[in-house]
Parts: structure tokens; sequence; C-alpha cells
């Protein structure tokens, strides 16, 4: 979803390490750090600070959709059976990343 809608949009390619490295910056710059991106994009590497901003406001139009119920929440399985019961676990984890500006 978020990658996909991303990459059609023209946000340039981001690798699964960049993708990684700024979750982590997520957790690391919240939205009262001062050059909050320009750090993440160092964090990341490879990216400027307009790039990465541009991916953060994309991820959180992707997450209003998935929360609205207009883009379904995968379905995930693992060997050991569904992954169901954690989802809105996961919901809530990704969610927290994006606090209202």
């Amino acid at each position: 979803m978020a990658s996909s809608s991303m990459s059609s949009r023209g946000s340039g390619s981001w690798t699964a390490q960049q993708n990684k490295a700024f979750e982590r910056a997520l957790a690391v710059y919240d939205k009262d750090t001062p050059d909050r991106w320009a750090n993440v994009a160092r964090a990341v590497g490879g990216k400027t600070a307009e790039e990465v901003k541009r991916h953060y406001d994309l991820l959180v139009e992707d997450v209003k959709y998935i929360e609205s119920g207009r883009v379904p929440f995968p379905n995930y399985r693992t060997t050991g059976g569904t992954t169901r019961g954690n989802l809105n676990n996961e919901q809530k984890r990704y969610s927290s990343l994006f606090i209202k500006k």
C-alpha cells in the first residue's frame, strides 16, 4: 500500500534499508526536533530533506486511507497460522508514528 502508492506518485525509489532507517529516524526525531527532516535525511542516507518529508507526507496519507477503511489492512499469514489478532496492535504502532502536525 504505502510503498506502491509512493512509487506511483514519483517519490523516487526507496530501498528496504532506507525505509527501515526512515522508520527508526522518525522514532528518534519527533515533530518538535529542530531540523527534523535534515536529520531524518542524514539517518536515511541518499535522500534530501525534501524527499524524506514527501515520503512522510505520502505515508501519512496512506495510513489515513487504511484507517478510514478505504484500503483494507492486509491479512498476513505465517506458518503458525494467521496474525490477524496482532493487526490492530500493528496499526496502532504505525499510527503512533504519525502524530498530527
